[in-house]
């Protein structure tokens, strides 16, 4: 049986590549750059695997986890992000996620992660050797994120649960921290 995989990022040019790198190994792939596309294709055929941007523009993937889920109960689901964390690797792997990969990753590392049954956080092959904290900026953008999430994307409910004005709120959420 062929393997099909959904890679859903709002990087087309790294969801490109990935997806033509998956082709060359013999998976039938499709791309989708927003919520609407993932859950339109995910509603239309089945996928054996399913990588997921945790940032996908201004949408949270975290919120995508359970409507794919519920689409594709026997998918694997990976969590592909820039901006890991211990706080939303947790939340993913709750939300349905079978595993979870730091960018930069090559394909290579996702089909590691992808086949990876352990349930286990999975890790680029140096990075347990090179660990290197995150940046405040970026623990305040996962803090961000996460309480965004809780509050299902309302950025207003957001914003008076981080007794922090809106406005604040939206610049921060426009911002995306480079590095770690």
């Amino acid at each position: 049986m062929t393997r099909s995989i959904l890679i859903v990022d709002d990087d087309e040019v790294f969801a490109n590549t990935l997806a033509l790198s998956f082709e060359r190994k013999g998976f039938k792939t499709d791309v989708a750059f927003k919520k609407e596309q993932a859950l339109l294709a995910a509603g239309q055929q089945q996928f054996t695997d399913i990588t997921l941007d945790l940032n996908l523009g201004e949408q949270s993937g975290l919120q995508l986890i359970t409507q794919l889920r519920s689409l594709q109960p026997s998918a694997n689901i990976l969590i592909l992000t820039g901006y890991a964390s211990i706080a939303t690797t947790v939340q993913a792997i709750k939300l349905g996620a079978d595993n979870y990969l730091a960018k930069p990753a090559d394909s290579a590392a996702v089909l590691r992660a992808l086949d990876d049954d352990s349930g286990s956080v999975a890790s680029n092959d140096d990075e347990a050797s090179d660990f290197q904290p995150m940046s405040v900026s970026r623990l305040e953008w996962e803090h961000i994120q996460r309480v965004l999430n809780e509050h299902e994307g309302n950025v207003s409910a957001t914003a008076r649960a981080l007794n922090m004005h809106r406005r604040t709120l939206q610049r921060k959420l426009a911002k995306r921290p480079v590095g770690r």
